[in-house]
């Protein structure tokens, strides 16, 4: 068996959680790969919403098996909390125990760090996601097994706090006492030991006795830290190569691949974002679209369907097809664009370069429609939804193969 992907094609927030809750209905395991819980998933299901960080979207599925790999940093104080609004859990949450922590020392370098950069900050959400990849790369992190013995545990984190003790004071960080780290440690081991195990296995495992497995990422393509808008990117491998570092696979055991776009494009933070709309369409995407980050609750900027963006973030995660998210947004737009090319150095272009700086769009109109909300069969779309539709396709070179008219699970269109 092969484990089926969904991936964000944008600069995340594109829908991911809608697909992967319809979709893991089908499914016997979902898995999460990388990302920690800066980002989130919204969820509506009979008018009930549910916001996801770090459980998998199949939670919703009472007999899905979830795992959070090792590609996941993992902030155990929000992960419990998270648990928190599910009962029954054990058995089946299970957590790998080679993924990093994020311990309260990292949201606190985090914030520093940007408060420091001052109008340079890349926009982090300040969860300390950054700091944590960063020691695990440096190789001074610490794993979720590590929770199994905490004095070890405590130990090898005052040894680090004295390494870095000069950082600590020049951001002005007061690192907590031995007492409190390993009462913070002990009570995270009480919690969670059940759920920590080595996940990689138990993938494997999965998938060799003919198990349907679903794999899901955090944020979008956009976001990579090495294909993204780089320095204005998430710190993991958003892509779908990033599936297999991220839970122990080999390419050979990743199937369809479906990727995630909005209608339109929205961006949190700071960053290049060559449709972004400064005007009037712009404000009634985020206000229909109720654009607001299901972690921080920040406004998110919005703009026009990029096609060249999402032909490169196809290409680079080998998309199958596309799901379009929220259609329903754009109803009663007179003229809506579509960014089919870029001008960058007096050049017509139609390819995403390396800096997206200096890049302008170049546009093609197409004309609205009055409503689509609700709509479940492609036929009963208006003539000019399937024609914008038509145009992505043709545009990307991919099929779109799911369209949402809702926020709701079954208000969608399966092709």
């Amino acid at each position: 068996m092969r484990a089926d992907l969904i991936v964000g094609i944008q600069w995340g927030d594109e829908g991911k959680g809608k697909i992967v809750d319809m979709l893991a209905q089908q499914y016997d395991v979902v898995c999460r790969y990388q990302g920690g819980h800066n980002a989130g998933h919204t969820i509506w299901v009979d008018g009930v919403r549910y916001a996801l960080h770090l459980i998998p979207s199949g939670v919703l599925n009472p007999k899905a098996i979830n795992i959070i790999g090792n590609g996941v940093v993992v902030s155990p104080s929000d992960l419990i909390k998270e648990m928190s609004q599910f009962e029954g859990l054990e058995g089946r949450l299970f957590i790998s125990d080679k993924a990093h922590l994020i311990l309260s020392y990292h949201s606190m370098i985090d914030r520093a760090k940007e408060e420091l950069k001052g109008n340079k900050a890349i926009g982090t959400t300040g969860k300390g996601i950054g700091p944590s990849y960063a020691d695990k790369i440096n190789r001074t992190g610490h794993r979720v097994g590590e929770l199994l013995n905490p004095n070890s545990l405590v130990e090898k984190i005052l040894e680090y706090f004295e390494f870095y003790s000069s950082i600590f004071e020049a951001m002005k960080i007061q690192t907590p006492s031995k007492e409190e780290i390993l009462k913070e440690v002990s009570e995270y081991k009480k919690i969670l030991a059940p759920y920590i195990v080595n996940t990689t296995n138990m993938v494997w495992d999965f998938l060799d006795s003919g198990k349907k497995v679903l794999l899901e990422g955090a944020q979008g393509t956009m976001l990579d830290i090495d294909h993204g808008t780089y320095p204005y990117v998430t710190s993991s491998n958003t892509i779908s190569a990033g599936a297999c570092s991220g839970l122990g696979l080999n390419p050979k055991q990743i199937g369809k691949v479906t990727g995630i776009v909005k209608a339109y494009c929205t961006r949190v933070g700071n960053g290049p974002f060559p449709t972004e709309d400064f005007g009037k369409d712009g404000q009634t995407m985020a206000e229909v679209g109720m654009e607001k980050g299901t972690t921080t609750g920040r406004v998110r900027r919005c703009g026009w369907f990029d096609a060249v963006l999402v032909k490169y973030a196809a290409k680079l995660n080998g998309c199958d097809d596309l799901s379009l998210m929220k259609l329903d947004v754009l109803d009663g737009f007179d003229t809506i664009k579509i960014c089919v090319a870029y001008e960058l150095d007096g050049k017509v272009i139609d390819y995403a370069p390396s800096d997206l700086e200096n890049v302008k769009p170049i546009y093609k109109n197409v004309k609205g429609w009055s409503s689509v909300k609700g709509i479940r069969e492609f036929d009963k779309l208006p003539i000019e939804a399937k024609e914008y539709i038509n145009t992505i396709e043709q545009i990307t070179g991919v099929k779109v193969g799911i369209v949402s008219t809702s926020p709701e699970r079954d208000d969608t269109i399966i092709r």
